[in-house]
């Protein structure tokens, strides 16, 4: 990958993790620059979702309204965190006396049957069968978003960029995150979103009870900062017209 004249870093965490311990490849010939991996804003926005495809959703993951609704989207495993996601909810009843919500993680095991076969038995342990949803697939992920009254992001290892907590921001949804990686880079903590110790399964279900106490007006601004954030500083449009700029500068050389 360092052979190149170029090498851009989707996030600082990789630009920093490459300096770390690639530098014998890194040269003044050789630039390495960090370019912020963008996603499209106009897709992922809550003024285009139709209700009535809401609706649908709704009934097809048979949703109540009633209740505060917990998304974590991603595919099944370890790496993912959906074992100390399940335990925060379980923390949530028995420290919070928390009750009126329901958690759906979409996303398919890829094959890892061991991995969701322990997932279920973790889910059966807790007594969570009736508020834990798994969805292996969602078509339209904006729509999955526009659900959710939080979203959360519970990786144990650093994602890269953390593709989740930008498409939260978009749709204007509060973002639970831990707090390693590209998460780091991507969240105003306490005001787009919450970042919370990772691996550390007390301290996410601290933080949802600190997100479901809040009002819907609350709710509502935390998700406009969050917009705001992404549309200035993440939008795919931005990050295209600056790999351009370098890929001109690369062609004068």
């Amino acid at each position: 990958m360092l052979r190149s004249k170029l090498t851009i870093a989707g996030s600082n965490f990789i630009f920093n993790h490459i300096s770390e311990n690639y530098s014998e490849f890194l040269n003044k010939k050789k630039k390495l620059r960090v370019i912020f991996r963008g996603i499209n804003v106009d897709y992922y926005n809550q003024k285009n979702i139709s209700i009535l495809k809401q609706e649908k959703l709704k009934k097809e993951w048979e949703l109540d309204p009633n209740k505060f609704t917990i998304l974590m989207p991603g595919r099944l495993t370890y790496w993912k965190g959906q074992e100390k996601f399940i335990e925060s909810l379980n923390i949530l009843i028995e420290d919070y006396n928390l009750t009126n919500f329901q958690a759906v993680l979409l996303g398919s095991d890829q094959g890892r049957k061991v991995y969701s076969k322990k997932l279920l038995n973790l889910v059966q342990r807790y007594s969570l069968s009736k508020k834990v949803k798994f969805i292996s697939h969602c078509r339209e992920m904006p729509l999955a978003y526009s659900l959710a009254d939080v979203v959360v992001s519970a990786s144990i290892e650093p994602e890269a960029f953390g593709r989740v907590a930008v498409e939260t921001q978009a749709m204007a949804k509060p973002i639970i995150a831990s707090n390693i990686g590209g998460s780091k880079e991507t969240i105003l903590n306490k005001k787009s979103g919450f970042l919370y110790k990772h691996d550390d399964p007390r301290e996410l279900a601290k933080s949802l009870n600190t997100v479901i106490q809040l009002s819907q007006e609350e709710l509502k601004l935390i998700g406009n900062e969050g917009r705001k954030n992404v549309s200035k500083k993440f939008d795919v449009e931005i990050m295209c017209d600056s790999n351009l700029r370098e890929y001109k500068k690369l062609l004068k050389d």
